[in-house]
C-alpha cells in the first residue's frame, strides 16, 4: 500500500478545497505550491468550454477547476487500484505520485480557445501538449516537482506527451555499433529497464487520457454541470471506479462486469454532450467564425503566437480584437467579442443520415480545402463583392477522430476477459465511426444578411454539389 499524503487526504477534513458539486480536494503543502504557481493560476483565467457559454450561459467554468477535479480522480484510481497484484506489480510509489501531479499538470499547456486551434492544423501552431513544456522546463513548476516529489520535469512532460515519449524510447534503443562497446547483460539490463518503464508509463497514460480515463471522467459531468443539463450526470462514477481492474496483458485498465453497465452510460453520455452541447449549432457557429478569424491573421501575420500562448482569455481575446482592425476579420471579431453578439447563421446542414453524399464529401476533408469551397459558393451565388468578406464558411468534424472505444471487461467466475463493444450492443453502436459521423454534422453558415439570400436559393445544395463535382 502506497504512502502517500495526498490519498490519506481523501478521508481527512484537514486542507481541503471544495469545487462543485461539493466535492472535496484534498491539498497537502507541495499541492499547494503547485496551485500557487503562476503558471498554474493562469488556468483560473482560461475557460473550460469556450463558446458553449454562448448557449449555456453557466458554462463559465475554469481549466483550473477541471484540473482539480482531475487530480482528485486521479487520487480515487490509486486508492482502488493499489490493492490489486498486476497493479502493485507494475506500478511503484514513484509512478503513483508521476500520475497523481501529471493529473494536476494535464492543462497546464492549454491557451484559449486551442482545441478549435489544433482542430484545423494551422501550420506552426503546437499542441497543448507540447506547449506544456513551457512551464514544466525551468520556472516554478519544475523547482517543484524535484524538490517536492522527487519527480523530473521530463516524466511528467512524457506521460503528457505518449507518442512523442515513444519516438524519444526508440531513438535511445541502441544501435548494433553503440551495442558493441557494452557487454552482453548490460545490453539486456538496460533494455529491460526500458521495456518496464515504457510499460509503466503506457499504463498510467491510459487512466490519464484513454477509452475511460481521469479526463473524461471529469469534464463531462463537469461540462454537464455547468451547462444546466442532465447528459454527463446520471453516470454511476462510484461503481465504475469500484469496477476498476488490470487488464489480461497488464498493460492497461479493464473493468469488471459490475461496472459495464456504468462504463455504457459514460460512453452515451459522451455521445449525447457532443451532440447537443459541444457540438450544438450555434456553438459551432462561433466555432467556425473564430477558425476563420484565426486563420485570417496568422496567414497575414497580423499575430504573434507565442505571445498568444501564455496570457489569460481576456488578453488573448484583446489581442485578437486589436489585430482584427482593419483586416477582413474585423466583422468576426467584433460578432465574437464584441458588445453586441452578432453570430453566422445557419444556412443548411448535412449528416450520416440527411443528404450523405454531401456529408461524406464534407466530413474529415483539411480546413483550406473547405474555405476554398465556401468561397466559391459565395461567388457563384451571392457575387464578388461578398467573397472577400469571409461571408460562407464550412463547418465539419475535423481530420483527426474521437478516440476509439476499446475497454476489456473481466468476468470474475469465468476468469475470462472479453471487449466491451463484443458484449454491448449500445457500446457498437458507439463506435469509432458512427461517434464522428452521428455525434456530428457539416453546417454551412453564413453573414446575417447574407444568409437571408442563400436561405432563399433553392438551388444551394445543387450548385454545392456542381463544386464539389469539379473539386
Amino acid at each position: 500500500m502506497f504512502n502517500i499524503p495526498e490519498i490519506t487526504g481523501l478521508d481527512s477534513r484537514v486542507g481541503f478545497i471544495r469545487i462543485p458539486p461539493e466535492l472535496d480536494v484534498p491539498l497537502t503543502d507541495r499541492v499547494r505550491r503547485i496551485l500557487d504557481a503562476a503558471s498554474f493560476r493562469r488556468l483560473a483565467k482560461i475557460s473550460q468550454v469556450g463558446f458553449v457559454s454562448l448557449v449555456y450561459p453557466a458554462a463559465c467554468h475554469s481549466r483550473f477547476e477541471h484540473s482539480l477535479g482531475v487530480y482528485r480522480l486521479a487520487l480515487l484510481f490509486i486508492r482502488r487500484l493499489e490493492h490489486l497484484q498486476g497493479f502493485a506489480d507494475l506500478i511503484t510509489q514513484h509512478d503513483a505520485e508521476l500520475l497523481i501531479v501529471s493529473a494536476l499538470l494535464h492543462d497546464i499547456g492549454h491557451w484559449s480557445f486551442c482545441h478549435l486551434v489544433e482542430d484545423v492544423s494551422f501550420a506552426g501552431v503546437c499542441s497543448h501538449e507540447f506547449l506544456s513544456s513551457r512551464y514544466l522546463f525551468g520556472g516554478e513548476i519544475s523547482d517543484i516537482l524535484r524538490s517536492d516529489w522527487g519527480i523530473e520535469p521530463d516524466e511528467v512532460f512524457g506521460l503528457l506527451n505518449k507518442q512523442l515519449a515513444n519516438e524519444i524510447d526508440n531513438n535511445h534503443t541502441e544501435s548494433p555499433d553503440n551495442a558493441a562497446h557494452q557487454n552482453l547483460p548490460q545490453q539486456k539490463l538496460a533494455q529491460q529497464k526500458l521495456a518496464q518503464q515504457k510499460l509503466s508509463r503506457n499504463f498510467l497514460s491510459c487512466i490519464l487520457s484513454g477509452p475511460i480515463d481521469i479526463d473524461k471522467m471529469d469534464y463531462l459531468y463537469r461540462d454537464s454541470l455547468h451547462a444546466g443539463v442532465p447528459y454527463g450526470r446520471n453516470i454511476d462514477y462510484e461503481r465504475l471506479i469500484g469496477s476498476l481492474c488490470v487488464n489480461g496483458c497488464g498493460d492497461g485498465l479493464a473493468i469488471t462486469e459490475k461496472g459495464k453497465t456504468a462504463a455504457e452510460l459514460m460512453i452515451f453520455a459522451r455521445y449525447v454532450m457532443f451532440s447537443e452541447v459541444y457540438w450544438h449549432h450555434t456553438v459551432r457557429a462561433a466555432s467556425a467564425m473564430f477558425q476563420r478569424l484565426f486563420g485570417e491573421l496568422l496567414d497575414n501575420e497580423k499575430i504573434c503566437l507565442d505571445e498568444l500562448y501564455g496570457v489569460s482569455e481576456a488578453e488573448f481575446i484583446h489581442l485578437i480584437m486589436r489585430s482584427a482592425k482593419g483586416t477582413v476579420g474585423e466583422f468576426l471579431a467584433e460578432g465574437l467579442f464584441g458588445e453586441t453578439r452578432r453570430l453566422y447563421k445557419r444556412v443548411a446542414q448535412f449528416g450520416i443520415m440527411e443528404q450523405p453524399e454531401i456529408y461524406c464529401k464534407l466530413a474529415g476533408k483539411p480546413y483550406r480545402y473547405l474555405q476554398n469551397i465556401a468561397e466559391r459558393i459565395s461567388e457563384t451565388i451571392l457575387g464578388r463583392r461578398w467573397t472577400k468578406r469571409a461571408t460562407v464558411l464550412i463547418d465539419a468534424p475535423p481530420v483527426e477522430r474521437e478516440i476509439e472505444i476499446k475497454i476489456d471487461v473481466y468476468f470474475q467466475k469465468e476468469k475470462i476477459y472479453k471487449p466491451l463493444e463484443e458484449i454491448s450492443p449500445v457500446v457498437r453502436a458507439m463506435a469509432k465511426e458512427q461517434f464522428d459521423d452521428y455525434a456530428k454534422r457539416v453546417r454551412i453558415f453564413a453573414h446575417p444578411e447574407a444568409a437571408q439570400i442563400l436561405r432563399k436559393d433553392e438551388n444551394i445544395i445543387k450548385i454545392l454539389n456542381e463544386i464539389l463535382e469539379k473539386t
